[in-house]
């Protein structure tokens, strides 16, 4: 089990790139995640929702993605409010200090989730949530040492350089954990190093003497990581610069999810993807404004027009922009939202943007499936997955974006292609579809991007740095 300092320190993709030396060692690996919390997530092809993060493990280890891979997915509804997916299944929303209170009576199914796992596969790699430094969360836990202590897994400490203090990280979590949560640690990685790792050898040994634990290596900054999905939303805070030819604004929602649908946008050369925080306007040079996924389509609808980001888009909409609205983005287009039993948050109604004629009328069903269909416009071949709650109906549907595998129709396009909404999150990772899109941004201009191709290959980069900066076979030595 990967555990961290702190959040954001890397795990997620250390037990993606060990996934993929596993499975190419011919291990039957497979990961898992007791809790995990955010938006974004991935639907399973056997029905239910995990975190994107377990999804990209899943597909470096060659697997599809199963809920049993993280059994328990909070996602957020507010600051201090998220719902409650259990096995994959939305189970109820409470408030946080009810959830960590009562989170103890879930370990018997994530502890069920992970025995179907072991079971099933020969090695299983566990990646923790947040940090077990946070002794004021122990009582209940069941997302790092508590779900250790209860499996009984060998933990490995993952600590960040590039934020500094690392030493200290792993040092004061040595100090401040139980005894024995402490002796189910049995090392740790240093993660995102710069520069030339001998003149951190004394550090190292300093830790080492100072905790009893060996170290397992120094990961250095891989830049193959960038090309990877993100699991948090904090990276779109601090995200480097970028300027291509074509530019595309999108409103950082305060809930915003499945935020990666944008990645195989950011991967193209000559494109930019600005994330436009609050406090600023969106960029009238903007060929297009994307309006991605939320977790709550009212509150963030009620976030926008505070920000007054709907005079941007309808200005730019009637100058010439490209808007595509995701999933909650394309109900926000709408011109009403309706919510009477809170299922998306809380309860209420709402007009939206008024540039597609349709209601959206939220259900406390939730839609959770992968999905392909075609084009209606120009027949690409689109792939996706649905994750929404709401069914949207009015005029603006009789245009519809793409008809679906199973026969029905999904989303809407008007303005002669210049206006799309769609329910399939993922859809521009559909090399056709992205492609054609970004013709209509900037006459003459083709993409070249194997978006999936691109994803296998920085997973075997991260593979092969891991392999040389780690001692991977004393690591899998740990497995019991």
């Amino acid at each position: 089990m990967l555990q961290g300092t702190g959040s954001d320190v890397g795990k997620s993709l250390l037990v993606a790139g060990l996934c993929r030396i596993a499975a190419r060692r011919g291990i039957g690996v497979a990961p898992f995640k007791p809790q995990n919390m955010s938006n974004n997530a991935a639907a399973c092809p056997g029905g239910g929702e995990i975190g994107r993060a377990q999804a990209l493990q899943a597909r470096a280890a060659g697997l599809d993605p199963s809920t049993d891979m993280n059994p328990v997915l909070l996602k957020p509804e507010g600051d201090r409010r998220a719902q409650v997916v259990l096995n994959g299944k939305a189970l109820r929303s409470e408030e946080a200090a009810a959830y960590m209170a009562n989170r103890g009576s879930l370990l018997p199914s994530v502890i069920e989730a992970f025995e179907r796992l072991k079971s099933a596969h020969g090695l299983v790699i566990i990646e923790g949530a947040g940090s077990p430094a946070e002794v004021n969360l122990r009582r209940g836990d069941i997302a790092n040492m508590g779900f250790a202590r209860a499996a009984d897994v060998p933990v490995v400490l993952v600590g960040d350089i590039d934020r500094g203090g690392v030493i200290a990280s792993l040092i004061g979590t040595r100090a401040v954990i139980e005894a024995d949560d402490a002796e189910m640690v049995a090392g740790f990685v240093i993660n995102r190093f710069r520069g030339d790792e001998t003149l951190f050898a004394d550090g190292v040994r300093f830790i080492e003497d100072s905790c009893g634990w060996r170290s397992f290596g120094i990961v250095p900054w891989l830049q193959c990581a960038a090309r990877l999905p993100a699991e948090d939303a904090v990276v779109l805070g601090h995200a480097m610069p970028a300027s291509g030819a074509i530019l595309i604004a999108v409103p950082m929602l305060s809930r915003i999810s499945n935020f990666d649908d944008l990645d195989p946008l950011r991967a193209e050369p000559d494109v930019e993807v600005r994330f436009i925080p609050p406090g600023q306007p969106i960029p009238r040079e903007a060929d297009a404004i994307i309006l991605a996924g939320t977790k709550s389509t009212l509150a963030d609808l009620a976030m926008l027009r505070n920000q007054g980001w709907h005079h941007d888009i309808l200005t730019a909409w009637r100058t010439g922009a490209h808007i595509v609205g995701l999933c909650g983005g394309f109900q926000m287009l709408g011109k009403r939202i309706e919510d009477a039993d809170a299922a998306d948050g809380l309860a209420g109604s709402a007009d939206g943007l008024g540039l597609f004629d349709m209601t959206t009328m939220m259900t406390l069903e939730k839609v959770v499936r992968p999905m392909s269909g075609t084009t209606l416009a120009h027949g690409d071949h689109v792939t996706g997955y649905e994750i929404h709650t709401g069914r949207s109906h009015g005029p603006a549907l009789s245009k519809p974006f793409c008809e679906l595998e199973d026969g029905s129709c999904d989303g809407a396009i008007a303005g002669d292609g210049r206006l799309i909404g769609t329910y399939l999150h993922g859809v521009f990772a559909s090399d056709a579809f992205r492609s054609r899109w970004l013709e209509r941004l900037s006459s003459g201009r083709s993409s070249t991007l194997d978006y999936e191709d691109s994803v296998e290959n920085a997973l075997d980069e991260l593979a092969d740095g891991l392999e040389v900066a780690l001692d991977v076979d004393a690591l899998l030595a740990l497995a019991r």
